[in-house]
């Protein structure tokens, strides 16, 4: 595989607060759980959450082998570990044997996953080109597919409506994690197919955007690397 680099140095991989997708590959297909990155020393261990599921830790026993994903500017790393230790408290953590070696996928080509999902596009600072009398500020149409730095979305709308570098807010779903509120978009390309009319959309994260999920305590942009992923790593299965 020419797009697959392995590391023999990981700790320039690593930072505290860095979002993990771990698997455990025992448990049929393989269960994924969303943890994060506490503390690390270099070729001895690293520490992370003890990811909960339905209010339980996840059955991590020591010596369970484990798969641990992220991404990590632009390139996903992977590696396989251990359970080393796990305790509930003072908080609960797992201590994970540190990798000798990882494996780097750049995700240039795998960095978009398809979606299919609603979303709605509301109009900033800039008006439709065309500007019809009566015409709505709010504009439905479909996630096509889904980056962590922007998405594909089919309109059904005039192509003469949109242009390169109009500015959009978004909402949309992210499956599994929550709602998108208040996402700036810039449109990059406009063209028209056989189902409509194409954006291809940059998200630019000012800090204004939410997402509304009880169980995510992380930014807009963590959870779309997370679903991003998790949603290539299941594919790619």
């Amino acid at each position: 595989m020419s797009d697959l680099i392995v590391h023999r140095h990981p700790a320039s991989f690593l930072e505290v607060g860095l979002s993990l997708q771990l698997s455990l590959p025992g448990e049929g297909t393989g269960a994924q759980y969303g943890a994060s990155v506490l503390g690390w020393k270099e070729r001895s261990w690293i520490v992370a959450e003890w990811p909960f599921h339905f209010g339980q830790p996840v059955p991590c026993a020591a010596g369970t082998c484990c798969l641990l994903r992220y991404i990590y500017n632009g390139r996903m790393i992977g590696y396989r570990t251990e359970v080393l230790h796990a305790q509930l408290q003072p908080f609960p953590f797992l201590l994970l044997a540190f990798p000798a070696t990882l494996e780097e996928v750049l995700l240039r080509k795998h960095g978009r996953v398809t979606a299919q999902e609603p979303i709605v596009l509301l109009q900033v600072d800039q008006q439709l080109r065309n500007h019809v009398s009566g015409s709505p500020s709010r504009i439905g149409g479909l996630l096509i597919d889904l980056s962590a730095s922007g998405c594909a979305v089919l309109v059904q709308r005039p192509m003469q409506d949109f242009f390169p570098g109009m500015v959009l807010r978004t909402e949309f779903e992210i499956v599994g994690t929550g709602h998108v509120n208040n996402l700036t978009g810039v449109i990059r390309n406009v063209s028209m197919q056989a189902d409509g009319t194409h954006l291809g959309m940059e998200f630019r994260f000012d800090g204004k955007e939410t997402i509304e999920y009880r169980g995510w305590g992380g930014s807009v942009k963590k959870a779309l690397e997370s679903f991003v992923l998790q949603k290539h790593s299941f594919e790619s299965a």
